[in-house]
């Protein structure tokens, strides 16, 4: 079990210094601003809570990383009923916000399930499209990154009706959107089929017919994940069960894509993983889960990692390696 240790030197002041100790790590917290500010010092990067799905979002110094929230160790299922922020300039310092969005803000939603989601920013606003289990896909907007966010619809953007190739409740799951240099916003998601749509300017409906990516050699499982890099398209996934995250390329994003081969191995105690990529201060990294929180860590009771990652001269991406120390290596 983690031990945790509070240490309050004024119980009557707002203004205080909580120090907590985490499996030998220290961390330290201001309570006057409802933050948690902590520092890490390698993977999985957050260890005082059990966070999935990473998606990263960068704004000029800052790195902003949305996640999942497994509930507890030691999960025989999953229990997720909110999302996560975090923020850092150096990838070491780090602070969490207030809990910015909850699966309950859904009214429509059936589930419980707060799934993978994904932040994306246009027009002065911030759009966060997340998935449920079962009950579709919706999009929350605010006018800050840290929120609040509200339902922007009252309903689903995207439901199973539109997974047309699909036949079980969970294929409507996890997001991501990514907006073109042209202007045009798209959407893929999927579990066993992998979808995608033209988002319109407001980015809160979709350009039906919806269509779908297929290669050979594709496997695909779920958590996909759109980049692009001096001209090419880069489409990573979750293949096969337990998960390796594989990837493709294009020259343009709607394909036909080539695939590439296995970019992230199988995480451990893990058997899922999720995946995201950024460009940050002149450096690519690579999000994605594990269950390496010990002893407590498994499958439905994960932890966000962040690796280097790094391209080849013909564009391809090299294999990322999974390690203790993370990018402090």
């Amino acid at each position: 079990m983690v031990k945790r240790i509070y240490m309050v030197k004024n119980i009557f002041t707002a203004i205080g210094i909580v120090c907590l100790a985490f499996a030998g790590k220290a961390y330290a917290q201001k309570t006057a601003d409802s933050l948690y500010h902590f520092t890490s010092s390698g993977n999985p990067v957050i260890t005082h809570k059990f966070t999935a799905d990473p998606a990263p979002l960068v704004e000029g110094d800052t790195l902003w990383m949305f996640t999942g929230h497994d509930y507890a160790g030691g999960q025989t299922n999953y229990k997720m009923k909110d999302w996560c922020l975090f923020s850092t300039t150096d990838l070491k310092h780090w602070t969490e916000y207030p809990t910015p969005l909850k699966i309950a803000d859904f009214a429509w939603d059936k589930s419980g399930g707060a799934f993978a989601a994904q932040v994306i920013k246009r027009n002065g606003k911030y759009y966060w499209y997340v998935s449920t289990n079962g009950s579709g896909i919706g999009v929350a907007v605010a006018d800050r990154i840290q929120g609040p966010y509200k339902d922007a619809l009252g309903k689903p953007l995207v439901t199973r009706e539109d997974c047309f190739a699909s036949t079980h409740s969970w294929t409507c799951i996890d997001p991501t959107v990514m907006i073109d240099d042209d202007g045009q916003a798209w959407l893929f998601w999927g579990n066993g089929v992998c979808y995608y749509a033209k988002l319109k300017p407001n980015m809160t409906e979709i350009e039906r017919p919806v269509k779908k990516i297929d290669f050979a050699g594709m496997r695909f499982e779920e958590a996909p994940w759109i980049h692009k890099r001096k001209g090419k398209y880069y489409l990573s996934y979750a293949s096969g069960f337990p998960e390796t995250i594989d990837y493709a390329m294009a020259d343009k994003i709607e394909g036909p894509y080539k695939y590439k081969g296995v970019l992230n191995e199988v995480a451990g105690n893990s058997n899922t993983n999720h995946e995201g990529m950024v460009e940050f201060k002149g450096k690519w990294y690579f999000f994605y889960h594990t269950g390496a929180i010990q002893r407590d860590g498994g499958s439905y009771s994960r932890s966000v990692c962040i690796d280097r990652m790094d391209y080849n001269k013909d564009g391809s991406i090299k294999r990322v390696v999974m390690t203790t120390e993370g990018v402090n290596r």
